[in-house]
């Protein structure tokens, strides 16, 4: 049951933050004066649709006959006032002058709500570049597509600052090491580390812990998560590591020989905490724009580690020196262990987040919201950041963008994320297994 649970809220924060990046590129749009066709919840076939009709500027409701008869411009001009529709869209192609508000008004937008929960779209007028009419995409200047391509992805980094400012004020998973903070407006309500369990023969039996024994330190450092302490040993493998036990109201020194890197197990214990919240006050803002920049800068590093894992690893598999090949091998392995798809988010991560309270799911939320932006500012043509990157080198060589090259260069690179995409679904299926 709590999968299932955890499945359902995960399609719906996975649509929620798609859609606000979709919102982003519609607010600019609008304001860039580039005409808006759709906007649509969800992906098609759809459910319900409205448009605001060309002549009175008000929301009616689509009928599903209208539906069939091919999108906004045979819907619109299937209307009664089908004349004076048509005689308004061809002023509006043919002005030499910056459309007016009222003028995009008429072009007749549409609003969809979709059956297919996976996201949302907000389909522009003339999104090829080369398009040349008044009001499209393709017309606008350098700047103001610019700011169209990248409101997406500003819109979900001020999604994940607002989520994080929230959790900084009512209380903030610690998650990463070194985690930002202001350390003068910051409280840290540190949960116990406590040893539930101690393997027989192990070094930590050898070394006199107990089930129960409250772990309060790890060398000269305060232990506020078992990670802590599994980042400490992982430190020491092989060496003398020493710990501060609390047994009852006894503080007791334990020092332990640990086991080298290729053992099952270091130190031989099973520990479980709560989880350690720190809050702010004042320092919330300071603390949410911290985070977002230190995940943001973390999400870009995970994403270099990969491709280098990737490229070094499949040039060493060339190498006639089997250890090399052998390295090759696992560094390819980390690429496939590191990325997860949407079945492993959706079915993985967002089940456990949820069963973890509502503070680790918006905190969840808020790092998937900066995953988004950072892909998508990512130099691939299929992608916000590639089609910014494409019209910026064509407009430096001074050459024109036609649609036919833009479209061949966007659906390669489309194919070969869909292609990716189905690697990495793969992968996230056969862990279930």
């Amino acid at each position: 049951m709590n999968i299932v649970v955890g499945v359902i809220v995960g399609l719906i924060v996975l649509m929620l933050l798609v859609v606000l990046h979709e919102a982003g590129h519609f607010i600019a749009a609008r304001r860039s004066g580039v005409r808006v066709l759709e906007f649509g919840i969800g992906f098609p076939p759809r459910a319900v649709a409205w448009i605001k009709d060309p002549t009175t500027h008000k929301w009616r409701k689509l009928k599903k006959s209208e539906w069939s008869k091919g999108g906004v411009t045979k819907t619109v001009l299937s209307d009664e006032n089908a004349a004076e529709i048509a005689e308004k869209t061809q002023a509006l192609a043919s002005s030499d002058k910056t459309p007016t508000k009222e003028k995009l008004i008429a072009d007749g937008l549409i609003f969809s709500i979709n059956w297919l929960p996976i996201g949302g779209f907000c389909q522009m007028d003339g999104e090829s570049a080369a398009d040349t009419r008044r009001g499209t995409f393709g017309k606008a200047s350098f700047p103001k597509k610019t700011k169209i391509l990248f409101a997406g992805v500003a819109m979900n980094w001020l999604a994940a600052f607002v989520i994080l400012t929230v959790l900084a004020w009512t209380g903030m998973p610690t998650f990463l090491d070194n985690q930002f903070t202001v350390a003068s407006d910051t409280r840290v309500d540190a949960a116990p580390v406590e040893v539930v369990e101690v393997v027989e023969g192990s070094p930590a039996a050898k070394a006199g812990f107990l089930t129960g024994d409250k772990i309060i330190k790890a060398g000269d450092n305060e232990v506020s998560s078992g990670s802590a302490v599994n980042s400490y040993n992982k430190e020491h493998a092989g060496k003398e590591a020493e710990y501060t036990v609390l047994r009852g109201d006894t503080t007791e020194t334990l020092t332990a020989t640990l086991n080298p890197d290729d053992s099952e197990y270091y130190l031989g214990i099973a520990m479980q905490s709560t989880q350690t919240l720190s809050y702010s006050t004042w320092s919330a803002p300071i603390v949410g724009a911290g985070l977002t920049l230190q995940v943001t800068g973390e999400t870009f590093k995970g994403v270099g580690d990969l491709i280098w894992n990737l490229v070094s690893g499949v040039g060493r598999l060339f190498s006639f020196d089997s250890s090399v090949r052998e390295s090759g091998q696992e560094a390819i392995s980390t690429v496939g262990d590191s990325v997860s798809g949407p079945v492993g988010i959706i079915g993985v991560l967002f089940p456990s987040f949820t069963a973890a309270g509502p503070t680790n799911l918006a905190f969840l939320a808020a790092i998937i919201s900066i995953s988004l932006a950072c892909m998508n500012v990512l130099p691939i043509p299929a992608l916000d950041g590639g089609r910014w990157l494409l019209i910026a080198i064509y407009k430096l060589r001074r050459k024109k963008l036609t649609k036919e090259i833009e479209q061949k260069i966007v659906a390669r690179s489309m194919y070969a994320l869909l292609a990716l995409m189905v690697v990495v679904t793969i992968l996230d299926i056969t862990r279930f297994f």
